[in-house]
């Protein structure tokens, strides 16, 4: 396999389903590596300086991520405004948990299935809207949205027949294009 064909850290797998959410993973038994013990500790005390009364669970632990998932009367607090409370604490604990030299796991911070339940929406909306593109043979152009959101839809739409992606923009503006095959002739 080639250099730039391997996953990249934390990068979304996805299966050849038809939501195109499954992420796959090798089903081999945890390492024993502490990392799970150690991010929820590292998250523990992040949500005790912030103030919210919230548990962890670690609800998976695999050799290649650690799934911790709060629960409690402020998990809705922990979600945030589009998920970007949870992508800030995720963001925090593995910068904290993967420091060099130590081995890196990628730890994802989710709280009762909300990165689930947002991506099931996300390729709904990517689907409705390439169905849109293809039937108005026009270029739709999406909403701005963050880096994950963009990859999810960008893999849900790569095997969908008559459109292809592209993300245009830059930083918190970037979005992605649905493009009909007709349009992509005239590019």
């Amino acid at each position: 396999m080639a250099e730039h064909d391997e996953p990249r850290e934390g990068a979304l797998l996805l299966d050849d389903d038809d939501d195109g959410l499954e992420p796959t993973t090798d089903a081999g038994p945890p390492p024993d590596d502490g990392k799970a013990d150690e991010a929820a500790n590292a998250l523990d005390e992040v949500l005790d300086l912030i103030d919210l009364d919230v548990d962890i669970d670690i609800r998976e632990d695999n050799s290649e991520q650690v799934v911790l998932d709060l629960v409690g009367p402020d998990a809705g607090r922990a979600i945030g405004k589009k998920g970007q409370t949870l992508d800030a604490l995720q963001f925090i604990v593995n910068k904290i948990v993967n420091r060099p030299p130590k081995s890196r796991r990628h730890v994802v911070v989710d709280c009762g299935d909300y990165r689930e339940r947002h991506d099931r929406g996300l390729v709904t909306m990517a689907k409705r809207q390439a169905k849109k593109a293809v039937e108005q043979g026009k270029v739709v152009t999406l909403e701005p949205m963050s880096a994950r959101d963009r990859r999810v839809i960008h893999l849900s739409l790569a095997k969908f027949e008559g459109v292809s992606t592209s993300s245009h923009g830059h930083g918190t503006g970037r979005r992605i294009q649905i493009i009909p095959a007709r349009s992509r002739s005239r590019r």
